[in-house]
């Protein structure tokens, strides 16, 4: 499965968690039921959240802006250097004063 099968079938479970716990509390029997219900609802926003996460980093790993350059952790060619000068060090075959 999936991660966005995963977390559909978590979206399902709360569901029918919070199915369950309205039917239990059409007769209000007290605070711990009130407690369960907001936790259920409260787990319910939470697994919308994640779901809304998961979507968006989703389409930002799909979608790179046009700008944007990958740059390879390998090293450089040393070749490339050769005529350059150390920044801040001067030339190589001359001293600081």
């Amino acid at each position: 499965m999936s991660l966005n099968d995963d977390l559909a079938a978590v979206q399902r479970c709360v569901d029918d968690l919070v199915r369950a716990v309205g039917r239990l509390t059409a007769d209000p029997a007290g605070p711990d039921l009130r407690r369960v219900r907001a936790d259920t609802d409260h787990l319910r926003e939470s697994v919308a959240l994640l779901r809304a996460s998961v979507t968006t980093q989703s389409q930002g790993r799909a979608h790179r802006p046009e700008g944007l350059v990958t740059i390879p952790d390998t090293p450089y060619d040393s070749s490339l250097w050769t005529d350059s000068d150390d920044e801040g060090l001067g030339a190589r075959d001359r001293h600081a004063p």
